[in-house]
């Protein structure tokens, strides 16, 4: 190799370093804190200048007063996130979807095992969803009214207020984030 061709290979390294490794990032960077500051900040929710947390990640509430978001195969922690891979014949899987079910079926006597949402027995594959569906909901909301000494009615029209619908009327289905429906009940003033 020649000393031309080894100055043009290095310049090329570092035209190809600076582009890649310092102006794109920046640039991106600029361009995603401008237009889209909330979603580059984590999607935070605040209450009272206190972040409670992301309206991305699924945080646990186990209390009979909360909506509960779907379970987790890795208990909500974001860091290794991701489904159990245990198959569809695993015995563990069995039993720990029967667990579930009981559990359900205990916080609530009036319910039966096959009014429960699918999306409230099995985990997301990220194990960090922050969103149930509005029958998930529903079905949470007796259990609710009664941890809350509220009507029914009112929890329904605030289920009904904060369900998203599908993306542009197309993509996904309706869902109900459940940290947002949380703190909504919690802002009623009637914290227990």
């Amino acid at each position: 190799m020649n000393m031309k061709t080894i100055r043009t290979c290095l310049l090329v390294f570092i035209v190809t370093v600076v582009l890649t490794g310092l102006i794109y990032p920046a640039l991106i960077t600029i361009i995603a804190q401008t237009a889209f500051r909330d979603k580059a900040q984590g999607s935070l929710i605040r209450n009272n200048d206190k972040v409670t947390g992301s309206s991305l990640i699924a945080q646990k509430f186990d209390k009979d007063k909360y909506f509960w978001p779907r379970p987790s195969a890795v208990d909500y922690n974001p860091m290794p996130s991701g489904g159990s891979n245990l198959s569809a014949t695993s015995k563990v899987l069995r039993e720990t979807i029967k667990a579930r079910e009981q559990s359900l079926l205990a916080s609530d006597r009036s319910k039966k095992e096959s009014q429960i949402p699918s999306d409230l027995i099995y985990a997301s594959g990220s194990g960090l969803d922050p969103h149930i569906s509005p029958a998930s909901a529903l079905f949470q909301s007796d259990r609710i009214a009664k941890a809350r000494h509220i009507e029914k009615k009112k929890l329904v029209d605030f289920i009904n207020k904060v369900t998203e619908k599908r993306d542009f009327l197309i993509f996904g289905e309706p869902r109900v984030n459940v940290l947002k429906l949380n703190l909504l009940l919690d802002s009623m003033g009637r914290k227990e």
